[in-house]
């Protein structure tokens, strides 16, 4: 059993405990002793209220990710391609409401946070690959080890298939991922945030010292798991800087994607710079400490009094680099859990990699929740405020639409008001900054060129955008042996990405429905007007073993720059590598916006 933490030895080595847990809600379901003692109360999973939920997904290079599924309570919606989802009004788990997203050839992205009525959760979403790293043979067992030291050992005889539970005997493939715990980027790629139910049944704000990602499958991509009785062995690095304030022995903690929290199981023994434990199973394991805690928020406000919407809060311990943050919400709020009894430094920046803060503050927590109200940050030097119009075809002004932010890699969405203007502060690490402006009309299906921009500090006002000349519909058109058909979001799914091997794939398929389509066709040397060769077609239900036999060229009609769009066209004939060699005449035509 646990015992309750005392306070002041939380602040002692705290590392990131509260790093995720820095977000969208502030209730008051803590009770209080007298001691210095915060008694967690077992959280309540049962109560329910409507919250909102909007963000970013990006993937290992910080591209944007098109297409990723987006599970939020009821709620199932797709990525658009600036890896933008939103959902409204949705009924979740107050305690824990969870977002989940799913994209092919990545771990699941999963955060969790508290939901409060008349706030909306924000989120930038870092997704994890899911790389083979090695391989054992399930009968006789053995190891994996990545380069940065993560271990995964199975034992011999010991893996069974998870859906029907035989015990599976050939290759096991393993996919694995160490998730640095002293990351910069540790609150967008992590899952969950960072609270967790102890042996006691109570929920506890967690230290971590290292998470792993891992996933078993057989030869034919089946998952696999452990034999119920039978435990396999993981080794987690522990970073240099952390060294010294690990502990000989600390709890395990698997992750529940049922209810987004953390679940204690078991415990790691420190040996040299690493911790070794024993787990039952494989999903997301992590090496925490627990601790008690108290309730945080503010919100930010520019001079003006105009909200700092998406901008990021750091917190830190007084005199250490033990740090956590999270984002602001549409209307500059923030909260989550801090340690209590703690001298703590609030620095308000850009963008995690944007070292210099634009306004710190220090304050000291108790036993009692903590609010810091509204924080005017007094710097007009990293803030700049951007005014417009927005205009459609018709030059009147759009009023179902927003203004897209690209600065780098990184983008943020600002909706218009009724009369098609825009204006919103944003925090920028220096000026001038450049940027890109792009305006969308969703209810004529346009959308402007990207507008490059320099943005200074103080107010900049931006002439005049048109969402006309560039419709942002999106398709792809086929036909087999004469029948057609016509895939187009959002109603049906489109997703389109690059390789190594230097060719694109296109991949679109219907929500109600069994239709399908799949295309890839080189991309050395690709440009308006070229020809590329095709290399792959295939529908579904029509093909089943389709192959090119003849040469078939695909007319590129259209080549934008990376968000933007690509066209094009081919026919031809498709053969089945099989008897009876079934003859398919094709023609297709699609556009498709570029990502990559």
């Amino acid at each position: 059993m646990l015992s309750t933490l005392k306070t002041k030895s939380i602040c002692r080595n705290l590392l990131f405990v509260f790093s995720l847990s820095l977000f969208f809600s502030c209730q008051k379901d803590l009770s209080l002793e007298d001691g210095g003692t915060v008694i967690v109360t077992p959280p309540d999973l049962s109560t329910k209220i409507n919250s909102s939920v909007s963000g970013f997904v990006t993937d290992e290079n910080d591209k944007a990710v098109k297409g990723a599924t987006v599970q939020f309570g009821t709620s199932t919606i797709t990525t658009d391609k600036y890896g933008y989802f939103e959902a409204k009004n949705v009924q979740v788990v107050k305690e824990a409401a969870v977002v989940t997203v799913i994209k092919p050839g990545y771990f699941k992205g999963i955060k969790t946070y508290m939901a409060k009525e008349s706030k909306a959760a924000f989120f930038r979403i870092k997704l994890i690959p899911k790389t083979t790293v090695g391989n054992v043979n399930a009968a006789s067992g053995g190891t994996v080890t990545l380069a940065n030291g993560l271990s995964i050992k199975l034992p011999a005889g010991g893996i069974v298939n998870a859906t029907t539970n035989t015990v599976y005997t050939g290759t096991v493939n393993v996919a694995a991922y160490w998730i640095n715990p002293t990351a910069a980027n540790l609150p967008n790629i992590m899952p969950g945030d960072l609270r967790g139910i102890n042996t006691e049944g109570t929920l506890k704000l967690l230290q971590t010292f290292g998470m792993a990602a891992v996933e078993l499958t057989g030869s034919s991509g089946e998952l696999l798991q452990i034999v119920n009785g039978q435990k396999a062995t993981l080794t987690f690095p522990i970073p240099s800087s952390l060294g010294s304030s690990a502990p000989a022995s600390i709890p395990l903690w698997s992750f529940d994607e049922a209810n987004g929290l953390w679940k204690q199981e078991g415990s790691a023994t420190k040996t040299g710079n690493t911790y070794v434990g024993d787990v039952s199973h494989f999903s997301f394991w992590n090496c925490d400490v627990p601790a008690n805690y108290v309730q945080f928020n503010c919100t930010l406000k520019n001079l003006s009094g105009d909200p700092l919407p998406y901008t990021l809060v750091k917190i830190t311990v007084v005199g250490t680099n033990n740090s956590g943050w999270g984002y602001t919400d549409s209307t500059g709020y923030v909260s989550g859990a801090v340690p209590n009894n703690a001298n703590l430094v609030l620095e308000v920046l850009s963008y995690y990699n944007c070292l210099t803060p634009i306004y710190s503050q220090t304050f000291t927590t108790t036993n009692v929740n903590i609010s810091l109200g509204i924080i005017t940050v007094p710097t007009a030097n990293n803030i700049a405020t951007l005014n417009g119009t927005l205009t459609n075809c018709a030059s009147t002004p759009v009023t179902n639409g927003y203004i897209i932010i690209q600065e780098g890699s990184t983008y943020t969405r600002y909706p218009l008001n009724n009369t098609g203007t825009y204006s919103f502060a944003r925090v920028f690490c220096s000026f001038p900054q450049s940027v890109l402006l792009i305006g969308e009309d969703v209810a004529n299906t346009q959308q402007s060129n990207p507008v490059p921009y320099s943005v200074n500090a103080g107010v900049n006002t931006v002439s005049n955008i048109q969402a006309c000349g560039v419709t942002t519909q999106e398709f792809v058109n086929y036909s087999v042996n004469g029948t057609n058909f016509s895939l187009s979001p959002p109603i049906d799914t489109l997703l389109v990405y690059g390789s190594n091997s230097n060719s694109i794939y296109i991949q679109a398929g219907q929500v109600v429905g069994n239709n399908s389509v799949s295309l890839s066709f080189v991309s050395q040397g690709i440009a308006l007007g070229s020809m590329q060769s095709l290399t792959f077609f295939g529908t579904q239900p029509q093909m089943t073993n389709p192959n090119i036999q003849n040469p078939i060229l695909v007319n590129i009609t259209e080549y934008g720059a990376i968000g933007q769009f690509i066209s094009g066209n081919f026919s031809g004939i498709i053969i089945e590598a099989q008897p009876p060699n079934t003859v398919y005449n094709i023609t297709c035509s699609f556009r498709v916006r570029r990502t990559f």
